[in-house]
């Protein structure tokens, strides 16, 4: 029914993009339950006609990313990418983690702009907006064919993801950093493993981040562990054990991001407090809107990722504090971008 949470399935509800001219409700008739269908996962092709996108906002500590699908099987229940399937027709509900895109052709595309003459290099990151190590990375392999060019390249890469598949790549990853291409960011927002099944419910298990790490650092990857989202009143507690836990398994760097719940996310993730916990719900809001200036969401840059306010100070000082206490550095080393070999255009074909 309507409300309520299905199993396997981050946000509850499918509210209609904010552009659709119409609006649907499933309603129960008699005849069919409105859960006997299955929500399946389907997978659609982008055409893309490019794949890095370039960013100029001076909060992210990056100027190039690529993202290999659209929408996220993950689920995550408090996604800050939600909001852009709106722009393709579909809601940032259910439909973001039901109804993905795949760009096949992201290699070919890097390739071919690695290539143009007028391409600098800066290091490229990977799951910028939605994780290229989401379960269906398994069948299409998009990410590992995007990492064979810039392993070919030499190109510095770095890569955000909650999914222990990244250990498939160990093979391309290790080798580009032993040459100072390579560092991976690992999130975990809570070791709850009960509460990171409604919180996230398609992405590895906390005890399987910890031990991706843990191998990633095993095979000479500089890791940091990322407390993101810290969930006020669900998760903030934790802040210190998971970074513990981080720098026993290896990480030699940590972040957090408190809490952003832009445009459709903020209903999406009310409804799922009412659905999961309705004697948290509010106090947990309280504090979001706390730590954003009395707003539910604050955007300017600087402050959305952190917060401002006494709680979100609170947690700042505490997250400085665990820095020293575990002996962790708040950056990874700078890749290094001079070892950048751009690709044969295919306009040098006919001298070859």
């Amino acid at each position: 029914m309507p409300g309520t949470p299905r199993h396997g399935r981050g946000a509850v509800s499918n509210d209609a993009s904010r552009y659709s001219a119409t609006t649907g409700e499933a309603v129960d008739d008699g005849w069919f339950p409105c859960d006997a269908l299955p929500l399946r996962t389907q997978v659609s092709v982008e055409q893309a006609r490019s794949v890095i996108a370039r960013n100029q906002s001076p909060d992210i500590p990056f100027d190039l990313s690529l993202n290999p699908y659209r929408g996220c099987e993950h689920g995550c229940i408090y996604c800050y990418a939600r909001p852009s399937h709106a722009y393709l027709g579909l809601s940032p509900g259910l439909d973001f983690e039901t109804r993905l895109f795949a760009k096949p052709e992201a290699a070919a595309l890097l390739e071919q702009e690695l290539a143009h003459p007028k391409y600098r290099c800066s290091p490229l990151a990977l799951g910028a907006n939605t994780d290229p190590y989401q379960p269906i990375e398994r069948e299409w392999r998009i990410t590992r064919q995007v990492l064979e060019v810039l392993q070919r390249a030499r190109h510095p890469v770095t890569i955000t993801t909650k999914s222990a598949l990244i250990e498939r790549d160990l093979d391309i990853l290790g080798e580009m950093a032993a040459a100072g291409l390579a560092n991976m960011q690992v999130s975990i927002t809570t070791l709850d493993k009960a509460l990171a099944l409604k919180l996230e419910p398609r992405a590895s298990a906390p005890h399987r981040r910890l031990q991706t790490i843990e191998r990633l650092a095993a095979a000479g990857i500089p890791v940091k562990v990322m407390v993101a989202p810290v969930v006020p009143w669900l998760t903030d507690s934790e802040l210190e054990r998971i970074m513990e836990k981080g720098a026993e398994n290896g990480a030699t760097a940590a972040g957090y991001i408190l809490l952003r719940l832009p445009q459709e996310v903020e209903a999406l993730f009310a409804e799922w407090l009412n659905a999961h916990y309705p004697l948290k719900a509010a106090h947990t809001l309280s504090l979001v809107t706390l730590a954003h200036g009395g707003k539910i969401y604050d955007s300017s840059f600087g402050r959305r990722q952190t917060g401002s306010g006494e709680y979100a100070d609170l947690i700042a000082q505490r997250f400085r504090l665990a820095l020293k206490r575990f002996r962790l550095a708040a950056a990874l080393p700078e890749l290094d971008s001079g070892l950048f070999k751009p690709p044969h255009g295919k306009q040098l074909d006919l001298f070859g």
